[in-house]
């Protein structure tokens, strides 16, 4: 990208710039994921047929995903966010309209593609932010997208105890976001490509340094997308609440979520990666566990919030022992996030189909197994530590997605 020289008031307003644009994101993902089981009802369909419904986001985005580079380079940064932003968010409204599975799998199509590469995109301009500041924000940046999130959970929440109708909550809050999503792109950095840039490759393997690293990504972005989805619909079908109650369960993960994302840089400054992360993966476990064995929807509720807690910070401090992994940061960094991406889109597929075949319950079991391998395998990253590491060189970072 060009070496234009910004000011620090006018980086300081890109940085809030695209931290809205990360709570644009995330209010999407929560607008969806509290009306999953109205959305299952109005297509008529069961557990696995669902779970086979939410994998097309997973192939929509491992499409499409590839094209976000490409379209940043030729159009530009700026250009590129806010085009690919307003497609992500007039999006939502698709799977609301679904009268049936297959229809309800090409809208996902659909909503994974523009999900991913808008991601893309995003957390581009983000780590081009953070070089430019020389200080740390992508933890911010995620608990902006995890407070956005919350508020479109929250407001599904709402609209679900309150009986509306998905088709109309989601036009709304399509119409709403498309609006304070293109208000916000106005500020973020406007970077173009030089002219002896090349194109950015189609698709990056990671290194054997990083596997390990995606592997412990890969843990926690599968307990958040299946807390997501199918938190709600875990309380409903398990446990009998209603349909505000069992949408207030992914209200309170995501809150979770948020407090920590928005917290963690403090924390990892003040008790290190590794330590922050084994901790966040014993109250995930201790989460996980009240889920499987909870009785009443309190306790219930309570084991997301914990799992929220738990895994929020990993996948930042993922990128960052990628970028300090090997001799070729960029690769590590893509080939990372491609990995755990791709697992929080695959995740609510995979509960499904473990659900369809013993029960909801069995595929929260697995989630909990998931992250006990936190508190296992968190050594592995140690690089991402900020205080016994150094930090990569800006011209070597590559952003990948959001967790």
């Amino acid at each position: 990208m060009s070496a234009v020289v910004y000011s620090k008031r006018e980086l300081k307003r890109a940085r809030y710039a695209v931290a809205a644009v990360f709570a644009v994101h995330g209010a999407v993902v929560g607008s969806f994921a509290t009306r999953v089981p109205w959305i299952q009802d109005h297509a008529s369909i069961g557990a696995g047929q669902l779970g086979i419904a939410l994998a097309f986001p997973a192939v929509g985005a491992s499409v499409a995903m590839p094209l976000a580079g490409r379209i940043s380079h030729t159009f530009g940064a700026r250009t590129a966010l806010r085009g690919l932003l307003a497609l992500w968010t007039l999006s939502l409204v698709l799977p609301a309209l679904a009268p049936n599975l297959l229809t309800l799998c090409l809208a996902l199509f659909t909503y994974g593609a523009t999900a991913g590469m808008a991601d893309v995109a995003m957390n581009a301009l983000g780590v081009e932010v953070e070089n430019r500041m020389n200080q740390s924000i992508m933890s911010g940046l995620h608990g902006m997208w995890s407070a956005g999130a919350l508020i479109g959970s929250a407001a599904g929440t709402l609209a679900a105890h309150l009986g509306s109708d998905a088709r109309a909550h989601h036009v709304l809050a399509s119409a709403v976001l498309t609006v304070l999503g293109l208000v916000a792109c106005q500020w973020v950095l406007d970077l173009k490509p030089t002219e002896d840039e090349e194109p950015p490759p189609r698709f990056a393997l990671p290194p054997r340094s990083a596997l390990l690293i995606g592997a412990v990504g890969f843990c926690a972005v599968f307990a958040e997308g299946a807390s997501l989805d199918w938190s709600a619909v875990y309380l409903r079908d398990q446990l009998g609440t209603s349909a505000g109650l069992a949408a207030a369960s992914t209200t309170g993960f995501t809150l979770t979520m948020a407090i920590a994302r928005l917290a963690g840089d403090a924390v990892v400054d003040r008790f290190g990666a590794v330590r922050t992360v084994r901790v966040g993966g014993v109250l995930a476990t201790l989460g996980g566990l009240l889920v499987v064995f909870a009785g009443n929807p309190a306790a219930a509720m309570g084991g997301f919030a914990l799992m929220g807690l738990g895994i929020a910070v990993v996948v930042p401090l993922a990128f960052a022992a990628a970028g300090r992994s090997g001799p070729n940061p960029s690769l590590a960094i893509a080939g990372v996030a491609t990995i755990t991406y791709t697992s929080g889109l695959v995740a609510p597929s995979a509960i499904g189909t473990l659900a369809q075949a013993t029960s909801l319950m069995v595929s929260f079991g697995l989630v909990t197994v998931l992250a006990l391998a936190l508190v296992v395998f968190a050594g592995v990253l140690r690089a991402g530590d900020r205080r016994t590491a150094q930090v990569s060189p800006a011209s070597e970072a590559v952003p990948g997605p959001r967790p």
